[in-house]
């Protein structure tokens, strides 16, 4: 890898459906596969841990006090990832090993919300194996609602990876301008969409968050097939009467800040697609567009941004004595 550069890993694969512990093994796999290609970054899809709740749309979601919705969501939150409890070790040792940073979506079940939510975050663990950044996201989509909690501003943030800042959004929160501008105003030069897996919705977006950021864009979905869906899954027989054979197919891609595709989108196999990337084309780039340096007026218009960790209790100070 030449100086001002970063090899780069996106994961597309499928989970082990709602299994997090088989889907933690298998991540750790392709983080091996990743590092064995020279990648210092690799990054995983939307709730890819223990995976995407695809049942909600095709078995009557919305249903109110539905024993069968209840039932799905009980074992959902069984099976999502509790970071306090250990559940990403695995990963944390091989990125370690590796000295590889790792970004992979969960359902993330946290203490700090009560532990009976689940949120959609997006964990970022470093190349010493840390649990760097969680965001959690800010507001789920659609049916999405049903099943995870909203987050906050907390996770909106960069950190250093080789040369470059390193931010990242899950899903249609890369539709949401303020979000972008959020992670602009830290520095962010490479950025890391992840996604549950269609290349309708990472077509434009990815190319479009690399021209208006003058930005790296790594778009990094899942796949998903009928035959994926394992005989452990309650109301098994219920889905696979109701969904697609295809449920997730892809679409993992890479743009450059000139909005050219590095990497188009990908089809529906499972796959690793790696590129090496130099930071010089991000300042060639600047030179005529900086949403956030030249070419932005702080005095008239700013972001404030709330970055607390919310949580239903709120302690007050201690009383000086």
């Amino acid at each position: 890898m030449s100086p001002g550069t970063l090899t780069v890993a996106l994961a597309q694969i499928s989970p082990v459906w709602l299994d997090r512990e088989a889907t933690v093994k298998k991540v750790a796999d392709w983080i091996d596969q990743a590092a064995d290609r020279g990648a210092k970054l690799v990054a995983f899809g939307e709730t890819l841990l223990p995976g995407y709740p695809h049942w909600l749309g095709h078995t009557g979601g919305a249903e109110f006090d539905s024993k069968v919705q209840k039932e799905l969501h009980a074992h959902y939150l069984d099976q999502a990832v509790d970071l306090d409890a250990g559940h990403l070790e695995i990963v944390s040792e091989r990125a370690k090993e590796h000295g590889i940073h790792v970004m992979v979506g969960c359902f993330e079940r946290p203490g700090d919300r009560g532990g009976h939510t689940g949120y959609c975050s997006l964990v970022s663990i470093d190349a010493a194996g840390l649990i760097q950044n969680v965001h959690r996201k800010i507001m789920p989509t659609y049916e999405e609602r049903l099943s995870w909690g909203t987050g906050d501003g907390h996770g909106l943030r960069v950190f250093p990876v080789g040369p470059f800042k390193v931010g990242g959004l899950n899903c249609w929160e890369n539709w949401i301008p303020l979000l972008r501008t959020a992670l602009y105003g830290q520095g962010e030069n490479l950025h890391v969409a992840v996604w549950p897996g269609s290349p309708r919705l990472t077509r434009d977006i990815t190319r479009f968050m690399a021209l208006e950021g003058r930005s790296f864009v790594l778009s990094v979905s899942g796949v998903l097939r009928r035959e994926d869906i394992p005989e452990s899954v309650p109301h098994r027989e219920l889905i696979l009467a109701s969904v697609p054979d295809v449920l997730a197919s892809g679409g993992s891609c890479i743009a450059a800040p000139t909005g050219e595709w590095i990497i188009d989108p990908a089809d529906d196999q499972e796959q690793l697609l790696v590129a090496e990337l130099s930071l010089r084309t991000v300042y060639e780039e600047r030179q005529n567009f900086d949403p956030a340096g030249h070419y932005s007026r702080p005095d008239v218009v700013q972001l404030y941004v709330n970055r607390d960790r919310q949580s239903i209790l709120a302690e007050e100070p201690e009383a000086d004595e």
